[in-house]
Order: structure tokens, then C-alpha cells, then sequence
């Protein structure tokens, strides 16, 4: 029999190498945004005015650069999208009077002028406080979503000893997934200027309800593998119930990830920050299902979970001894 859970603690070093990169990213703003976060956070979220224009002849992006900075927008992110379409992201524009030319119009009149006769112009804009409630709101579902499912598995599992470890390491499973997709954004972000927006919010919580689907099935195996083998170690019956949910966990995800990536292949770019999002969940949460949400079941039953928070409260203590000792001599 394949041993998955006693070397749990190669898969909780693999989880943090795979989360550490995203939360450097992370922690380091982009060079190009005003915001004091990692991302680079869509309109909806910092405010500001969007224009997708397709123009009816080839473009040069250096041109369109060229003519926004004239106008006096030079900060505006500027990208170019196939040969005849572009992105431009801009501070927000004010409303004109009534009568009067908007800022929206000159900009649009002046590239129609100097770069290539318009085909056709999508434009959104949103104002600060309006991106302030939606970050407010994009927590608060974050939130009540992950405190509805600790709830939830508690009370599912109440006949299981110690049920509440059930919920709590779901939920912890879940916020690895969480980590590293938002990490994963965060890099594509400073590296392809990928945006993080509203729909990058739905597709989080789709993956949440994914990855917290995918561990319950482990978990109910475990709880049934428990009522049988009553005087069997937990270890080991974790370990039966993976080996048993693997090959169902690993078809599911296979067969959803599929169909997210040939959409990726053919959607339009409208939905693929959320599919990318849902794939990257599809994948990181198979893995925490089957290899970190059980394991730290087994983890907290030993003891290891309080032993290595006590060891990181004594490393800082211990490393301050070591240099006063080596300080004195």
C-alpha cells in the first residue's frame, strides 16, 4: 500500500514552495499602478476609466502611447490587442456639462484623427467609492463563505470525534488554495498585465466550492472507514480512505479541467481571467484534498501542528541567545 500519509511532511513543504513565490509577489507593488498591493487590480477595484477599441487598420501601440501622453494621460496603461484592437486604462474621466465636449470624446476623436479611423469603442469607468464597496464586499463573501463552510462540515460530521478538526482543515486546505491562486495572479500581473476583477472574485469562490467538495469526499470516506475499522489507527485510515477517493478525485478533476482549458482555448477575453482562475483552482485543490486537508488531520491527532508552532516561537528566542552568548565572548 502507497504510503501518502506518512510522508505529509514533503507535501506541506511542497504546499509552502508553491505558495511562497505568490506571496512575494504579493508583498511587492507593481511599478506601474498606484496601489500599495501586489496586483493589478481591474477598475472595479481602484477606479478609473477603461476603453477597448478596435480600430479599422492596423495600429502601432507606440503611436497610441504617443498621442495619451499628448493629451495629457501619460500614466495610462496602453495594450495592444491583436493588430487592430487596443486596451487603454486610464485615470477616471470626469463627466462633461451639458453641451460641452467630454474628456471620453477627445480622446476618442483625437486617436480616430492620428492613429487609425474607429471601428467600434467599448467603455467602462467606476468611480472610487464604488470600488471601494466592491473590494468591501469581495471580503465579506471571501469570508462568509469560508465561515459557512467550517460551519457546515462541523455540523455534517458532528458524529465523528472531534468533528470541529474536520472543518478547520478544510478551511485551511481551502485558504492554500486561495494563496496560491491569488499568488499565480499576482506574478501574471506584474508579467502579462493580467487583471484581477470581479469575475476573478467569482472564480474564486467556484473554486472554493470545488476544493471544499473535492476534500468532503475524502473526508466522508474517512468517517465511513472509522464506523468499520474502530480500533484502526487514524493514520492508516486516512490513508486507506485516499487510496480509495484518488483515482474518483483525480477523474473529476481531469474531466473539468478539460473543458476549462478548451474554453480557454475559445472564449473570448472577457472570461478568461475567470476560467484561468477556476483551472488553477481545479488543480491546486485536487492536490490539497488528497494530500494536505487530510494529512493535517492526522497532523493535529499526533501532536505535530502544536509542536511546530512551539518550535516557532522558541527559534527567534533560541537565534537571540545564540548571538548574545556569541556577542559576550
Amino acid at each position: 500500500m502507497i504510503d501518502i500519509i506518512g510522508q505529509r511532511g514533503w507535501y506541506f513543504l511542497l504546499s509552502g514552495l508553491l505558495i511562497l513565490p505568490g506571496l512575494i509577489s504579493m508583498i511587492v507593488p507593481p511599478g506601474w499602478a498606484s496601489l500599495d498591493s501586489g496586483f493589478n487590480a481591474g477598475i472595479e477595484f481602484t477606479s478609473g476609466s477603461v476603453f477597448n477599441i478596435t480600430f479599422e487598420e492596423p495600429i502601432s501601440e507606440a503611436r497610441i502611447k504617443e498621442r495619451m501622453d499628448i493629451l495629457g494621460y501619460g500614466d495610462s496603461l496602453v495594450q495592444k490587442i491583436g493588430s487592430h484592437a487596443v486596451f487603454i486604462r486610464t485615470k477616471q474621466l470626469p463627466q462633461a456639462p451639458a453641451g460641452e465636449v467630454s474628456q471620453r470624446e477627445v480622446i476618442q476623436q483625437d486617436l480616430a484623427r492620428y492613429v487609425a479611423p474607429i471601428k467600434s469603442v467599448d467603455f467602462d469607468s467606476v468611480s472610487p467609492i464604488v470600488a471601494q464597496e466592491t473590494v468591501r464586499n469581495a471580503f465579506v463573501a471571501l469570508l462568509a463563505a469560508s465561515v459557512g463552510i467550517l460551519l457546515y462540515i462541523w455540523y455534517a460530521f458532528r458524529r465523528v470525534p472531534k468533528a470541529y478538526r474536520f472543518g478547520t482543515c478544510a478551511v485551511v486546505a481551502l485558504i492554500h488554495d486561495m494563496l496560491f491562486a491569488l499568488g499565480v495572479f499576482s506574478i501574471l500581473g506584474k508579467t502579462i498585465n493580467m487583471e484581477v476583477n470581479s469575475m476573478f472574485i467569482v472564480g474564486l469562490l467556484t473554486v472554493a466550492g470545488y476544493s471544499v467538495h473535492d476534500t468532503i469526499v475524502v473526508f466522508d470516506r474517512i468517517r465511513e472507514n472509522s464506523s468499520r475499522h474502530t480500533d484502526g489507527a487514524l493514520a492508516s485510515l486516512v490513508n486507506r480512505s485516499i487510496l480509495e477517493t484518488i483515482g474518483r478525485s483525480l477523474n473529476t478533476s481531469l474531466t473539468v479541467l478539460f473543458v476549462l482549458l478548451a474554453m480557454l482555448l475559445i472564449g473570448g477575453p472577457s472570461i478568461r481571467g475567470f476560467l484561468l482562475v477556476l483551472a488553477i483552482g481545479v488543480v491546486i485543490g485536487t492536490y490539497s484534498s488528497i494530500f494536505n486537508a487530510s494529512a493535517m488531520l492526522v497532523a493535529w491527532e499526533r501532536g505535530e501542528i502544536g509542536r511546530f508552532f512551539r518550535l516557532g516561537r522558541r527559534a527567534p528566542r533560541a537565534a537571540a541567545t545564540a548571538l548574545f552568548n556569541l556577542v559576550g565572548k
